[in-house]
Formats: C-alpha cells, structure tokens, sequence
C-alpha cells in the first residue's frame, strides 16, 4: 500500500513536471506578446466613438488589411468585423486583372476597388521626347496612375470610421465575353456588385451598380462615389494641355459647366441634379453618366494645378457624386475615349461641349462652321497643313466683299491726298481749323475715313473663333507639316540651348513667317493711309509704331502656340496681299473713283444730326482756343 502511493505520488510529480514543460515550450515570445497587445488596443480603439468629421491618420503598414494578413484567423476575423463590419470577408484577398477588348481599346480592370486599372487607346498615341528633342511615340494609356480613385463610400453604422470603402475590398470578378462582373460578399448573404459591359467598336461601357440583400446593413437611400484622377502629361506641349484640361460636368436642366482651366477652382453642384461629370485633357476624356431617364442626386468637383516642373503630372482631378441607391442600385454608363466631337455628340447629353471651343458666338462658328468645312475638306486633301490653306481660302473668299469695300475706301482716300496736301498747307499752322475742314472734305466727296477700319473688324469674330479652334480640334493633334510635326502644338524649327523668359527653349518658324508677312502687308498698306484722319503729327506716328511694334511683340505669345494657327495667319497675310495687290491695280478702276467724288460733290449735302453736332463742337472748340490765344497776346502786352 505504501508503494502504491509513492509511485502514485512520483506519477503526479512526474505529470506535473511534463505540464511544466509543456507550458515552458508553448509559452509566447516577448514578440508575440507585444504583438498580441497592438492587436487588442487596436480592438480597443475601434470600439471607441470616433467623429466622423475627423479623419484617423493611418500608417498604411498598419492598414487592417496588412495586419489582418499576418494574423491568426480568429484574431484577423476580429479584427475585419470591426473595421469592415458585414463586409470583413471581402477586406482581405490578394489583387487580380482582367480584360475587355475591342478594336477601339483594351480596358484593365483591378478586382481591389472592382475598378478600371487602366485603358489602352489603339488608334492614339503619346509622344515622348528625349533631351536631345528627338520625338517618338508610345503606348496611350488612360486612368493609368498609381494614386487615382474610384470608390464608393458605403454607410455602415456602428462602425469607427462610419462605412466601409469599396477601393478597401478585394472583389470575386467573373468575365463572361465583353462582361465583367465584381461582387463584394457581405456575411448576411448579400453584396455589392459592379458590372462593366464593353461596347463593340466604341469608347463607351455601360457600368450598372447592384446592392442586393443590404437592407439591413446600409440604409441610405444614396451612396458617395470618390474619384480621384491625376492627369498624365500626354502632349508635347503641356502648357497649353495644361489650360485646356479640367473637369466638366452637365447638370440636368443647365448648360455644360467646368472648373476654371488656368487655375485651381472647385464648384458644388448640390442644389441640382446631374446629367454627368468629366474629367478631361486636352484632347481625351474620362465621363460618367447617369442613363436616360435617371440622374445624380447631387456633385462636388475640384480641380488641382500642379506646379509645370513637378513630375509627369499636370492636374489632380476630384468629383463627389451623390449615386442614388433607393430602387437597390443605379444604371450608369462610362466613356474613356478622344474628344471627337461626332462621337461625343452621338452620345447625347450636349457631351460634344466639353470640347473648349469656346462660348456664344465663337464656339457656335467653330462647331457648326470652321469644323464641318474642314472636315468636309479632310474628305479630298490628306494633309491637314493644305486642308488648312484650302480653309484659308474659302474664308478669304466669302469675305471678299468686306475686303473689297475696305479696299475702295482706302482708294477713295488716296485718291483725296493731292486735295488734302493743298488744304494742310493752307492751314499748316492751325490744327483745329485743319482737322474742321478735313471732315468737312469727306462729308462732301462721301468719304468714310474709318470705312477701311470697319471691314477688318466685321472679320475679328472668324478670327478669334480659329484662334480657339486650333488647340481644341483632335483632327490636328500629331498631324504633320513641313517642319512642323503636330499642328496642336508649337513647331520648333530649331530647340535653343537656352530658355528665353516669354519666348521659350525653341524657334517657331510659321510665327516668325508670319510676323514677316504682316510687316510686309502693314507696310504696303500704310502707304495707302491717311494719317490725317487719325489727328496727324504724333499721334499718327504712334499709329505707325504701334502697326510695326505688333508683329514683334507677337512673336513672344505665338511661338509656343499652336502650328495650325500661326500657318493658318501666315496663308491669311500671303492671301491678304494678293488680293489687296489684285483689287488695287486690277479690279477697281481709279478714274472712275476719281468721277465718283466730283459727281458726289456737286450733290445737295443734308447733314445728319452727329454731322451736325461734331461740326458745331469742332467751331465751340476753335472759337475756345482762338479766345485763350487773345488772352494770351494781351498778357504780353
């Protein structure tokens, strides 16, 4: 009996040894023990109210999906369910791609966010240019930044953070043809859904979101979609690219609206519903719509300027738009395409007028004009440079009747200088007496002394529409010239080693033709001028400095514009003088002008109430100054 209880008592020594050794072994390192207490204050700290206004600064090595990925699952699972709520199993996951394709692009979709990763445009390209200038181009690429957004923000409640992100979840994709469709599962048995469908032969998807079994996870009748984009520089020109990119939007009972282009601006939509939002370069544009029928309940849009020198970004891009979600989803539909103003007006929505053509007037001759004449043109010449010497000439040609009437006037005067060289004699010494009888020679010969001004005027409308037109048109982007290699950009004759402030780092060879051209035209037509009609003496001369200083001062905003309208002004002023050259010495007949003001003079003249009152203001004027003049003569008395 008594071994008995000492071998019972050495068992227990012995079991109570080995649990010893067992718990020596399994005991945790002072690592996982450190370990172990982060997970649960961070357990801890997300059980605490936050304020929803207030935005957790996150270290994004400490993201819950990152820690949940070393974690063991019951402690990971904990850890989901509280940052991620019903949508826990959908926080972690690793990233896949998928494909859509068509003959247009190739779309890369990312099953984190369920997002579009990037586009591919086939038909477009990128030129790249090394430092020694040689230019070559690359692959196209759309929406492709690391750093871009498109998420929604679901409301969740009883959660830190008051929702989950959608660009937080790893999506299940499945691709059936032309269709992708990502689901992000909740616990409850319902989820998230986003399905792309791409077009056949265009740059449109329709994109459909779904909410289905989340009653009673997310009650809100709307859900906020965050998109994020950081323009790529995609032109050789990025100064102009950069003011001609931004975001525009079209709200559902107003005009196409957008963000200040030069500078950084925002604009809250929230008191309107909206048709769709863009953001846009230069010459490529990313736009969601609501379909037909439906709208966005409301939208915040941002843009960004980053400074020229910091990296290959041009502009950051927000919209905050309010998606409405009370039927259990939304219809949209997603264009990632060229700015091509058929296939943005095929689209509906007044879409085409993103397209910065400009406003009222000028953007009315550059869509329904300028544009359908050169594309009609297009149809006969291939190269964009003789389509736009074939422009040219058609424009000159309709306005040859305004040419021609400033031309005879300018004939008229002439022929009036022997008449108006004898009276200036007469009257060299008293300027006012002078000036009153010059207007009272035009009034009696029917002379317009501003006739010739008038015409060039009535022209200035076409002329600032082109200077809008030539930027703005895709037609023109990396279409060559000569020397000149993308008639949407500067053309650069030769590159400087140097930069010239206001000038640039290149030689515009089309400006500085240009400006020689116009040299040559001021000074042919200033022969034709009298400068008395613009008040003799110093002022004239300054009005002969001003006409050849212009053209200098030009060459510094034109060199860096774009090649398609400095060729455009270069063909208009080899026009300008041909036809001035040919209306002069060919078609008007001076001797006939010459009996047209001798008959006009021995007319019966009836003053016109201005002619009445400048004459009788010139006769208060001299009598004025013939009055201080005697003043004058007695003070020296």
């Amino acid at each position: 009996m008594e071994n008995t209880n000492r071998m019972q008592l050495i068992g227990m020594a012995l079991i109570f040894l080995l649990f010893l050794l067992w718990a020596r072994l399994n005991a945790p390192s002072e690592a996982e023990i450190a370990e172990h207490k982060r997970i649960q204050d961070s357990i801890r700290l997300a059980e605490i109210p936050t304020n929803p206004d207030i935005a957790p600064a996150v270290n994004p090595s400490q993201s819950p999906t990152n820690i949940a990925s070393n974690l063991p699952d019951s402690v990971r699972n904990i850890q989901l369910m509280a940052t991620h709520g019903p949508f826990a199993n959908a926080a972690a996951g690793s990233e896949e791609t998928f494909q859509l394709e068509n003959d247009k692009m190739t779309v890369v979709f990312t099953n984190k966010g369920g997002r579009i990763k990037e586009v591919i445009l086939k038909e477009y390209h990128k030129i790249l240019t090394d430092t020694a200038h040689v230019e070559s181009k690359g692959i196209l690429k759309l929406l492709e930044d690391t750093k871009n957004k498109f998420e929604y923000f679901l409301p969740i409640a009883n959660l830190p953070t008051g929702g989950v992100k959608t660009g937080d979840l790893f999506f299940k994709g499945v691709q059936n043809g032309n269709t992708i469709v990502f689901q992000a599962p909740a616990t409850n048995g319902g989820y998230f859904e986003q399905k792309y469908t791409l077009s056949p032969d265009n740059y449109l998807l329709d994109y459909d979101i779904q909410l289905k079994g989340l009653n009673g996870v997310l009650n809100a009748e709307q859900i906020q979609l965050n998109w994020v984009n950081h323009l790529d520089r995609l032109e050789k020109n990025t100064k102009y690219e950069r003011n001609y990119s931004s975001v525009y939007f079209k709200p559902a009972d107003d005009d196409v609206s957008y963000c200040t282009c030069t500078s950084d601006d925002d604009d809250d939509i929230d008191n309107e519903r909206v048709q769709w939002v863009a953001h846009s370069n230069q010459f490529f544009n990313s736009a969601l719509f609501a379909k037909e029928g439906s709208s966005f309940n409301s939208a915040f849009v941002k843009s960004e300027m980053y400074p020229e020198d910091e990296g290959a970004d041009l502009k950051k891009l927000t919209s905050e738009i309010q998606v409405p979600v009370a039927t259990g989803g939304f219809n949209m539909q997603m264009y990632v395409g060229p700015n091509e103003f058929d296939r943005l007006r095929a689209v509906g929505y007044r879409f085409q007028d993103l397209i910065p053509y400009g406003s009222s007037i000028f953007g009315t001759i550059n869509r329904w004009i300028i544009r359908p004449l050169f594309n009609l043109l297009s149809q006969f010449i291939g190269s964009k440079g003789l389509v736009i010497l074939a422009l040219t000439f058609l424009i000159k040609l309709v306005l040859y009747p305004l040419m021609y009437k400033m031309v005879y006037s300018q004939q008229k005067m002439a022929a009036l200088k022997p008449r108006m060289a004898k009276m200036k004699d007469k009257f060299k010494d008293d300027q006012q007496a002078y000036q009153m009888e010059t207007m009272k020679m035009y009034r009696q010969y029917g002379v317009n002394p501003v006739g010739s001004c008038l015409p060039m005027l009535a022209q200035m409308p076409i002329w600032i529409a082109l200077f809008r037109f030539f930027p703005a048109a895709i037609e023109f982007r990396q279409a060559p010239f000569l020397w000149a290699t993308d008639l949407s950009s500067y053309d650069a004759f030769f590159n400087l080693p140097f930069e010239i402030p206001f000038y640039g780092a290149h030689v515009s060879l089309f400006t500085i033709l240009w400006a020689a051209t116009t040299m040559v035209y001021t000074i042919y037509n200033s022969k034709q001028m009298d400068m008395s009609a613009m008040g003799g003496g110093q002022q004239a001369q300054m009005m002969m400095y001003m006409q050849y200083f212009m053209p200098i001062m030009f060459l510094f905003f034109f060199n860096n514009y774009a090649s398609g309208l400095t060729t455009y002004m270069l063909f208009s002023n080899v026009l300008n003088v041909s036809q001035m050259v040919l209306t002069k010495e060919v078609i008007i007949d001076k001797a006939k002008i010459e009996e047209e003001l001798v008959n006009y003079s021995k007319k019966p003249k009836k003053k016109s109430g201005i002619g009445q009152r400048f004459e009788a203001a010139m006769k208060e004027q001299q009598r004025i100054l013939a009055e201080k003049e005697k003043a004058a003569k007695r003070k020296k008395k």
